[in-house]
């Protein structure tokens, strides 16, 4: 999972100017002189993709988030990782609903300044089975953060990414940002006693350290969130804590070391109802129930 550990915080020791943050244009080089309009267009908005809207929590990443039915006058909701939470991991099994939390998240501008501290009112949802999320609600509306901070909400995609996508993690805890694809998906990734299904892989790029657990995954071209990323195998363990594996449909399991995952987030989007409430009962709503 990817919460701070030593070796990442060594890695940024060692790396120095290296682990800089990197801006979205850093891995955009080389833009063709000559293109058409609707590549024009992508290339424009791969750049767009910056620290806007996310978060840095004590030990994660998170990003403020919306669904597309979402109104200004809703409270704002943060996305991150269930084993973020601050009363530590879920148990395989647990979802967590409507928990008072007072937790705090430093909201980042474009170019990854701290410009707010955000509070949350409740953990609204939260589990690591079979997705690896957290909702907490702000005390905040989106128009009040927006009016504020001039900082617009990051959208949930409501469909399911593609195999290929070009995608950015975004990391408010360090201030980095990552360049790759989606490579695949794992029909269930193994970790420790969890498990979780349809997760993102990512490409070799995606090279994400602890403190980047809760990062919004966000596409390229549309700039929506598809996926929040969680974890990666760390030393070729197999199954165990910070070692997932991958299992598919016959069972067979397949270990990938140095690569990382995220889970999905389009199944999200139909369990958000009015005033951003979490109703788990909602048509076309997945997400497991306590």
């Amino acid at each position: 999972m990817r919460k701070p550990l030593l070796g990442a915080l060594l890695a940024v020791l060692l790396l120095g100017a290296g682990a800089a943050p990197a801006m979205a244009t850093s891995h955009d080089a080389g833009a063709p002189t000559k293109a058409a309009g609707t590549a024009a267009t992508a290339q424009a908005k791969v750049q767009a993709v910056d620290f806007a809207g996310t978060v840095a929590l004590s030990n994660c990443s998170g990003s403020v988030v919306r669904t597309p039915a979402s109104q200004p006058s809703d409270p704002a909701l943060v996305l991150s990782n269930g084993h973020c939470l601050e009363s530590g991991m879920p148990a395989a099994g647990q979802v967590i609903v409507d928990r008072a939390s007072t937790r705090t998240f430093s909201l980042l501008n474009s170019s990854g300044t701290g410009v707010a501290t955000l509070r949350a009112s409740k953990i609204a949802y939260a589990t690591m089975t079979d997705t690896d999320v957290s909702l907490y609600q702000l005390t905040s509306t989106y128009a009040q953060i927006q009016s504020a901070y001039g900082i617009s909400a990051l959208e949930l995609n409501a469909t399911r990414p593609l195999q290929g996508t070009a995608i950015k993690v975004v990391s408010g805890y360090w201030k980095r940002i990552y360049s790759c694809d989606i490579d695949g998906f794992a029909y269930q990734l193994k970790e420790g006693s969890w498990t979780w299904k349809d997760s993102v892989r990512y490409t070799s790029a995606c090279n994400t350290i602890g403190g980047t657990s809760g990062s919004p995954v966000i596409d390229n071209t549309t700039g929506k969130v598809v996926a929040v990323n969680n974890t990666g195998n760390e030393s070729g363990g197999r199954c165990t804590v910070n070692n997932p594996c991958e299992v598919d449909e016959n069972g067979t399991v397949t270990v990938r070391q140095g690569i990382n995952y995220a889970q999905e987030t389009y199944g999200i989007v139909p369990c958000v109802g009015t005033g951003s409430k979490i109703d788990l009962t909602r048509t076309g709503c997945t997400l497991p129930r306590p």
